[in-house]
């Protein structure tokens, strides 16, 4: 049984902004029914450039419905531009989170996000050119695995197949996808031991600001970072995290596993 946040259910039992808008100023739809989720965004934007209102019609799961529901939400009211920066981590974020196997549900928000926008400017979506394409079942190209990797951080094909659902039917683009995976890992590897150590401290900042603090943060505490030496990164925990005595496994089997699946596998955590 998947753990839903109560966010995610109050948006699939009471879902926002369901219908569409006549003539809506942007359009933009991903997904398809034969991949069993279907997302069509309707977007109404004034001349300023802000989205007045928006409307989502959706197949699929519970998780498609809260996340094309909360998604109008975080979009009224923005101009467009802002609301181009919008990521699918920021739906995960905004329901309170996703089972790993939902993860795709935000992607598809994004997807219909992006090519509305597209659309109210007038830009051409690319074409996926048969060449690139790696999952036959779904139509998924290479440089969209690409990206979701990247932007994911994915490390192995369940991954993949959670945030993307290639790989998931017949299985026989594993072996591809997994190529993939260690084609860009690999390079994010040698991009990141190109890092200044004042990169390094940002970069694992951002981690803990973005992964760890938000969870330590539930049960009243929390964690600063205080020096990186080579792949020694010091830390000190406060709050209730400070005085727990389960402080050292919180250190080695989260904080130490977050910042080495991000960055590298070789990094050690000191508490201080």
């Amino acid at each position: 049984m998947w753990d839903y946040s109560e966010k995610v259910i109050d948006h699939y039992k009471n879902p926002r902004n369901v219908g569409s808008i006549d003539n809506a100023d942007a359009v933009g739809e991903a997904g398809s029914i034969s991949c069993g989720d279907m997302l069509k965004l309707y977007l109404k934007i004034d001349k300023n450039g802000i989205i007045t209102d928006a409307k989502f019609q959706t197949f699929g799961c519970g998780s498609a419905v809260a996340s094309s529901s909360i998604l109008t939400e975080m979009v009224i009211g923005k101009h467009i531009d802002e609301a181009r920066k919008i990521t699918n981590k920021d739906i995960v974020d905004a329901l309170g989170g996703l089972p790993p196997e939902k993860m795709h549900c935000s992607v598809m928000g994004h997807e219909a996000l992006e090519a509305a926008i597209a659309d109210y400017y007038d830009e051409e979506i690319t074409i996926k050119d048969d060449e690139d394409i790696v999952c036959n079942c779904f139509h998924i190209s290479k440089t969209f695995l690409e990206n979701e990797i990247k932007n994911n951080g994915l490390k192995t094909v369940e991954d993949v197949i959670n945030y993307t659902k290639a790989g998931g039917a017949c299985g026989r683009c594993q072996g591809k996808i997994k190529e993939i995976l260690n084609s860009v890992n690999n390079n994010q590897v040698n991009i990141e031991k190109k890092l200044t150590k004042t990169q390094l401290i940002i970069k694992i900042n951002n981690i803990i600001e973005k992964y760890i603090s938000p969870e330590l943060r539930k049960d009243g505490g929390d964690i600063e970072l205080i020096d990186v030496e080579d792949n020694k990164i010091k830390v000190k925990l406060s709050g209730k995290c400070q005085m727990c005595n389960r402080s050292q496994i919180t250190l080695t089997h989260f904080v130490e596993a977050t910042l080495k699946e991000h960055i590298d596998n070789n990094i050690e955590i000191i508490q201080v």
